[in-house]
């Protein structure tokens, strides 16, 4: 969800991987600089985004989005760095692979949604950290964050998450197998 587009839709739903370890971390900057932190979304690395809509989400949809998760094992992850792309600092998980499975078998089943809509060749797992920000911003938060990395997260479930139309609100948790 890092890549929002310019407003939510009521009804929007994302698959996204909660990182409670990183809000002491990147909590601040987050609820200055990202506009999902301001509309309920906690710190997470995103699987997949846009997905259905809320309407389209019935049990066949939970059932299958619980069998397929329940088929990828925990991990640990962490987070060492910082990195960018063009007005937006982000961190990324290190292993990222299990997070890349995570997206490649969601985008497999529902091919209509690919991630982040198609609109970005690199959908490389990442946390947000800041977004639409100009570069001395960054390089503010930047130096925040070097002396507060690294930390570590291990990877317990995939929430699916919908804008109810000020905020967005956990609507499932889906386990990982063990």
């Amino acid at each position: 969800m890092a890549d929002e587009p310019t407003s939510y839709r009521t009804g929007m739903t994302a698959l996204i991987v909660a990182v409670p370890e990183a809000e002491p971390v990147v909590g601040r900057w987050r609820n200055r600089y990202d506009r999902s932190a301001a509309a309920g979304v906690y710190a997470h690395v995103t699987v997949l985004f846009p997905f259905l809509d809320m309407d389209q989400i019935d049990a066949t949809v939970v059932s299958e989005l619980t069998r397929m998760f329940s088929a990828h094992r925990e991990f640990a992850t962490e987070f060492r760095r910082t990195a960018r792309w063009p007005s937006m600092l982000y961190l990324p998980p290190e292993p990222g692979d299990p997070f890349n499975h995570l997206t490649e078998d969601v985008a497999a089943r529902w091919p209509d949604y690919p991630p982040y809509g198609g609109k970005y060749s690199d959908t490389s797992p990442h946390l947000t950290v800041a977004i639409h920000q100009p570069d001395p911003i960054l390089d503010q938060v930047d130096r925040d964050l070097t002396g507060r990395l690294p930390f570590s997260a291990t990877v317990t479930s995939v929430d699916l998450v919908a804008f109810r139309g000020q905020t967005w609100r956990r609507h499932h948790s889906f386990k990982l197998g063990r």
